[in-house]
């Protein structure tokens, strides 16, 4: 099986494990944590470096993902996954089995889906995206690079969302919107 690293140790972290865990096709090799962390083990998996050891880490593992969550910006998120790629990993989609994606859509690097999402036809997600649980992304929307698209968010048909944005829990994108980059969507707002 092979084996992944998880850069970031915090709750979203938690649930990438779970997804990770109902999956099956990788073995989670230890969790890469910022500098002062404080806590040696996340979930019985442990704690195997810090963010300044991604490069010699890059040397002994070959895959990896960014589990940092992402509300307010995608800065630290975006960092870390420049980072993994110049240290050599390969960032690769984690795919709840209980999600759908279309064979009509596309994924860049590095894409967590989480439980219950839906992505229809001609969708195209870009790198380093959260497709939270129950998100809908419609046919024809595109999702930039560095999106958190949180938990039972509807994106509605040919919706674009520019890179580095939030978008909060049970929000609604009208269709054929465009939400300009570094966007942060309140929880439960309906976009027109």
């Amino acid at each position: 099986m092979k084996e992944i690293l998880l850069i970031g140790g915090g709750g979203h972290c938690k649930a990438v494990i779970d997804v990770i865990e109902f999956e099956g096709s990788y073995k989670i090799a230890g969790i890469v944590e910022k500098d002062d962390s404080s806590t040696n083990n996340l979930l019985g998996y442990e704690i195997i470096g810090c963010d300044s050891d991604l490069g010699d880490l890059g040397k002994h593992y070959k895959y990896a993902l960014i589990t940092v969550g992402q509300v307010k910006t995608s800065s630290i998120r975006k960092k870390l996954f420049n980072l993994a790629i110049e240290s050599g990993f390969i960032l690769p989609n984690i795919i709840s089995p209980n999600a759908y994606i279309s064979r009509h859509s596309e994924l860049g690097r590095g894409v967590i889906v989480m439980h219950n999402s839906v992505i229809n036809s001609n969708a195209r997600i870009g790198d380093n995206c959260i497709i939270n649980s129950k998100a809908l992304i419609e046919h024809d929307c595109q999702i930039y690079e560095h999106n958190h698209i949180s938990t039972n968010v509807t994106i509605n048909g040919s919706v674009i969302v520019e890179s580095d944005c939030f978008i909060g829990s049970g929000a609604i994108v009208k269709e054929l919107t465009t939400i300009k980059q570094g966007s942060f969507i309140k929880a439960g707002t309906i976009v027109r």
